[in-house]
């Protein structure tokens, strides 16, 4: 079977490092012949391309396929990939991300590809942005659901979402969880060198944090609650793994809040340094506005870290109340720092979630898992299409 994947970016992200896992591990199928189009990738948040560059035919970069709206662009990616879907002739296009969600399906139903999966990694409308955007990006959704054949969320919250949009029937919709290499997790240790290294204290209360430097990763709320905690836990640092367009806002708004030597920013981190780095945390923070699932909690998870999260989107899906950490009312800063001060005072308490985490993670979030059900998805929607599959 001929399996196109179309992505908008491939920045260091979670949405991008699991579409790139996926189309790896898809290519070692022996039914399956895999490529991957793709925008062009550029800026602080850095590249995923090298990953897949080395595979002979794999990616193609389309260089009209950009993230923000632009009419004229649109329009000529829309014709270059309904030229590359028929000039491939895949079975089955899989899109992923807004931009490349929209066009991409639409391409494929022009070039009458049989099956057409859209993977939603995250909502493209909701509370978190204002009602003429939600307008038109749920119209936009809903006329691309016309051509969709299947939906693949990381998440029931964002089947529910969908659904409750008008988008999709229930039977089109299939949880695929995440997926990543968990071996890196198996054996990690806080490490005082690297503690030393980044200028964080040997006895110090470590909040970590992975996101882009950017809108709706919650990082505002985050400083508010550090800075209500600082009194009562003086030991505690923010440990802030990720670049992007806000990094000077927020070392300027640091600054003003008088927090800048207690804060530590890594920058951006090839995807294989991040498990080292979440060794040295206490525990990490996610406050996100606007996610599917985010890779962050299973990562932090994996290393035995609990965690403390908005209840946004499919948060309450890996961090269970009480079980791998604390799950939070949306900008309730206030029991978010709470939270973090009974963490930095409950070292049992720490290792006891910490422990449950990895386990559920060990459990639910290897690659390979990722890989094989997303290809028995493409089996079964074969078989159901009369398409000839091993």
């Amino acid at each position: 079977m001929r399996v196109t994947h179309v992505i908008t970016r491939l920045i260091v992200g979670g949405a991008q490092e699991n579409t790139v896992a996926t189309v790896l591990g898809l290519r070692r199928k022996p039914d399956l012949e895999v490529k991957l189009i793709s925008g062009p990738t550029h800026g602080p948040e850095g590249s995923l391309e090298s990953a897949v560059a080395q595979e002979p035919g794999l990616l193609t970069i389309v260089p009209e396929l950009v993230r923000p709206v632009h009419p004229w662009k649109d329009l000529v990616a829309l014709r270059k990939l309904t030229r590359l879907f028929r000039e491939q002739q895949p079975h089955l296009v899989h899109t992923h991300s807004g931009k490349a969600g929209i066009l991409g399906r639409l391409a494929a139903a022009k070039a009458r590809v049989p099956i057409i999966i859209h993977h939603i990694h995250g909502p493209s409308f909701g509370p978190f942005q204002g009602a003429p955007a939600n307008f038109i990006f749920r119209g936009a959704e809903r006329y691309a659901a016309r051509v969709t054949t299947h939906f693949i969320c990381t998440a029931h919250a964002m089947t529910r979402r969908y659904l409750a949009a008008g988008i999709g029937q229930p039977e089109m919709f299939t949880r695929v969880l995440s997926g990543f290499d968990l071996q890196p997790y198996e054996k990690l240790s806080n490490d005082p060198m690297r503690r030393a290294q980044l200028g964080l204290p040997p006895d110090a209360f470590v909040i970590g944090k992975i996101a882009r430097l950017f809108s709706l990763k919650g990082h505002d709320d985050l400083f508010s609650a550090f800075q209500q905690l600082l009194p009562q836990c003086p030991h505690a640092r923010l440990l802030l793994i990720g670049d992007g367009p806000l990094r000077e806002q927020f070392t300027t708004k640091l600054s003003a809040m008088g927090l800048t030597d207690k804060v530590v920013f890594t920058g951006l981190l090839p995807p294989q340094e991040v498990p080292r780095h979440i060794a040295i945390m206490d525990c990490l923070a996610h406050l996100s506005a606007r996610e599917a699932l985010s890779r962050a909690l299973p990562q932090a998870l994996a290393a035995g870290k609990p965690v403390v999260a908005y209840d946004f989107d499919g948060a309450d899906e890996i961090c269970l109340e009480g079980e791998t950490g604390f799950l939070i009312r949306s900008g309730d800063v206030a029991i978010v720092a709470d939270r973090l001060l009974k963490l930095s005072r409950d070292a049992g308490l720490r290792e006891r979630l910490g422990k449950r985490g990895r386990e559920f993670v060990f459990a639910n979030f290897s690659v390979e898992r990722l890989v094989n059900e997303q290809h028995e998805l493409y089996l079964r929607l074969a078989r159901q299409n009369h398409l000839p599959v091993q």
